[in-house]
C-alpha cells in the first residue's frame, strides 16, 4: 500500500523514472535540507541534467518525422499557455505504456502508447496540454517546498533517492520507501490539488491553441471506463488518478467554451500510422492485412493515412515496388508532404534509383533549409549516392544551427568514416557522447580528433570544445553541492 502512495504523490516526477534502463553515470542530487522551492534558474539546470541522462538511458526515438511533429504540436500549446519561463523540450519514448510525464526544466516524455490510444489530435493535445500545465505552474518545486516544510531532512533525502531511480529503479523505490514515510496524506492532497489545476489550464490552453477543449474529457473518460475494473491498470492511472469528480469538472470547464466543428489532423494520423507499422509489436504481413481491410471496409479516420500505412507495411516487408506505387499516388495530391516524401526517399534508395528523389529534396531544401525532415532525407539519400561533399556541406549547416540534434550527430559519424576524415569522425563522436552527458568520453574522443588534424582552425575549435566539456562536467558536479 505504501508502495503506491508512494507513486502517487510523485506522480510526474517518478513517472519518468520508472522505464530508466541503467546508465554509466549518475544524476546530481536535488538539493540540500531546507532548501525550500527551486529558483527557475537551478530548475533549468536540472532539467538540462536530466535532458542528458533521458538521452544516455531512455529509449527516446530518433525519427525526425516524429520528432518535428511532436515538437510543433508542443509548441503550439506552449505559445498559447500562461506563465512559461523557460523553454521547452518535448520527446517520444518508444514504449507500449499509456502515458505522459513533465519533468524540471520543461522536459516532456510522450510515450508511443498515448499516441496510439489517442482516438485524434486534441485528446492527444489535451495530455501534453497538462503536463505543460504541471511545469508552468512549478507544481513539483512547489511539492518539494511543501515537503520541507513538514520534515526538511527528508526533503534531501527524497531528491536523492528519486535520481538514484535514474540509475536503478528497484533502488530508487526502496530508497524512497525508507523516506517517504511522513506527512503522506497532506502529500496526496496536494498533489491532487495540482492535479485539478493542471486540468483546468490545460483545457484552456488546449483551447486557446484551437484544439477541441473536450479532448481532455473525452481521452480520460475513455481511459477511466477501460480501466474501471483491471487489476494493473496503466501507468498512467497511477500516476494521473482519475475520480468522477475530476472528469465532471473537465467536462464542465470544456462546455464554457463556444461549441464548433474540428477538423481531423491528417498529420496526427499519418503519426499514428508510422508509430504502429514502425514503433509497435506488428509484423510487417499483418501491417499490409490492417490496413487493406481498413481500405477495403473503408474503417479508417482519413483514407490517405490508411494508404500510407499501406505503403509503409509493404516498405516493411520489402515490397519496395508496391510501396512506391501507393507513395507517388499520395504525392500527386501533397507534392511536399513530409511524411510522403521521407516514404519516396526510403523506397528510391531501396530500389537503387536515387536522381529523381535527390532532385525533389534539393528544390525542397532550397525552400525550407531549415526543415530537419528535408535536410536529414537528402544527406541520407546524397550520402547513398555517394555524393559525400556535397553531403557534408548540408549537414555542417544543418548541425551548426541544431547542434543538438542526436540523429544528425550519428549520421555525421558515418558520413566522416566513409570520407575517412578521422579527425571529424572522433568530433563527431565527441558531439554524440556529450549530448549524453558523458563527458570524460567525449573529450577523450576529442582529443583523438586532435591527433587526427593539422588544420589550426579545427585545432583551436577542437580545444575550445574540450575546455566546454571539462565545464560541463564541473556544472553536473557542482549540483551535488546544492
Amino acid at each position: 500500500m505504501l508502495k503506491k502512495t508512494l507513486i502517487l504523490s510523485l506522480y510526474f516526477f517518478f513517472s519518468f523514472f520508472s522505464g530508466v534502463a541503467s546508465s554509466t553515470n549518475s544524476l546530481p542530487d536535488i538539493g540540500t535540507a531546507g532548501a525550500g522551492a527551486l529558483t527557475i534558474d537551478k530548475e533549468k539546470e536540472y532539467g538540462w541534467a536530466f535532458k542528458l541522462m533521458a538521452n544516455q538511458g531512455l529509449p527516446i526515438i530518433h525519427d525526425p518525422l516524429l520528432n518535428y511533429y511532436i515538437n510543433e504540436l508542443g509548441q503550439s500549446l506552449v505559445s498559447n499557455a500562461d506563465s512559461v519561463r523557460m523553454p521547452f523540450n518535448f520527446f517520444l519514448i518508444e514504449d507500449n505504456e499509456i502515458n505522459a510525464a513533465a519533468f524540471l526544466g520543461g522536459n516532456v516524455k510522450i510515450h508511443t502508447g498515448l499516441f496510439l490510444y489517442a482516438n485524434n489530435e486534441s485528446e492527444l493535445a489535451s495530455v501534453i496540454a497538462h503536463e505543460i500545465a504541471h511545469i508552468t505552474q512549478r507544481h513539483l518545486a512547489r511539492m518539494l517546498e511543501q515537503q520541507s516544510f513538514s520534515n526538511p531532512a527528508s526533503l534531501a533525502a527524497m531528491a536523492g533517492s528519486i535520481l538514484l531511480a535514474l540509475v536503478s529503479p528497484a533502488a530508487g523505490m526502496a530508497a524512497l520507501t525508507t523516506t517517504m514515510a511522513v506527512s503522506m496524506q497532506s502529500q496526496i492532497n496536494y498533489t491532487r490539488d495540482h492535479e485539478y489545476e493542471a486540468d483546468r489550464l490545460g483545457i484552456k490552453t488546449l483551447a486557446d491553441a484551437g484544439y477541441d477543449p473536450n479532448g481532455m474529457a473525452q481521452f480520460f473518460s475513455k481511459l477511466a471506463e477501460k480501466y474501471k475494473y483491471a487489476s494493473l491498470p496503466p501507468q498512467m492511472l497511477s500516476t494521473h488518478p482519475l475520480p468522477e469528480t475530476r472528469l465532471s469538472e473537465a467536462r464542465l470547464r470544456a462546455g464554457q467554451y463556444k461549441a464548433k466543428n474540428y477538423s481531423n489532423s491528417l498529420d496526427y494520423q499519418l503519426s499514428k500510422v508510422r508509430i504502429t507499422v514502425r514503433f509497435n509489436n506488428i509484423t510487417p504481413s499483418a501491417a499490409i492485412n490492417l490496413y487493406e481491410s481498413q481500405l477495403k471496409n473503408q474503417k479508417y479516420q482519413i483514407k490517405e493515412a490508411a494508404l500510407y500505412g499501406l505503403a509503409l507495411a509493404h516498405f516493411e516487408n520489402k515490397n519496395y515496388p508496391q510501396a512506391q506505387e501507393i507513395v507517388d499516388g499520395l504525392l500527386q495530391q501533397q507534392v511536399d508532404n513530409l511524411f510522403y516524401i521521407d516514404l519516396a526517399t526510403d523506397t528510391a534508395l531501396a530500389l537503387k534509383k536515387p536522381e529523381p528523389i535527390i532532385n525533389r529534396l534539393q528544390q525542397l531544401y532550397k525552400r525550407s533549409p531549415d526543415n530537419p525532415v528535408y535536410t536529414i532525407n537528402l544527406v541520407t539519400a546524397l550520402q547513398e549516392n555517394k555524393q559525400y561533399a556535397q553531403a557534408e556541406k548540408i549537414l555542417e549547416l544543418f548541425i551548426r544551427s541544431h547542434p543538438e540534434h542526436i540523429l544528425a550527430q550519428i549520421i555525421a559519424i558515418d558520413l566522416y568514416k566513409s570520407l575517412k576524415n578521422r579527425a571529424k569522425e572522433h568530433y563527431s563522436k565527441a558531439q554524440y557522447l556529450a549530448l549524453q552527458g558523458r563527458f570524460r568520453e567525449a573529450t577523450q574522443e576529442m582529443g583523438s580528433a586532435l591527433i587526427h588534424t593539422d588544420n589550426p582552425l579545427d585545432q583551436a575549435r577542437y580545444t575550445a570544445t574540450m575546455g566546454r566539456y571539462q565545464k560541463d562536467e564541473l556544472r553536473l558536479k557542482a549540483l551535488n553541492k546544492r
